[in-house]
């Protein structure tokens, strides 16, 4: 069983910058891809970004290539979301996840093993 608790979430101008933190615990964790999605109100959950156990390799969605990077401390099992050049299309509830697959199986979120319960951004225009 994989625990994920995220933070950072809140609010921030068009063109600004946050960084969201997923706190990872439980057996195995290290061996785990962990990524982020994010659904908005009335929309689907999108995929945003993955990382690879190792944490040296990774693949993002279409949206967010560029301007979002993720980056992983396998000390002490916490993946990052660096978001910069914020947009207000980039409001959402945004997930952390893990799953022992990497790699494109990431752009469906169903079937993912674990997620956590959200944390909210808000980007005003």
């Amino acid at each position: 069983q994989v625990q994920l608790v995220e933070s950072g979430g809140g609010f921030v101008q068009a063109g600004g910058s946050l960084r969201l933190s997923c706190a990872a615990s439980g057996r195995s964790v290290g061996n785990y891809a962990m990524g982020w999605f994010r659904q908005a109100p009335g929309k689907e959950r999108e995929f945003v970004t993955v990382i690879d156990w190792n944490g040296r390799s990774t693949y993002d969605g279409d949206s967010v290539k560029g301007r979002f990077t993720i980056s992983r401390d396998k000390a002490t099992n916490t993946v990052y979301l660096q978001m910069n050049s914020l947009k207000a299309e980039d409001t959402a509830v945004y997930y952390c996840a893990a799953d022992r697959v990497y790699g494109r199986r990431w752009r469906d979120p169903v079937g993912i093993e674990y997620w956590g319960k959200g944390t909210p951004v808000t980007v005003s225009s």
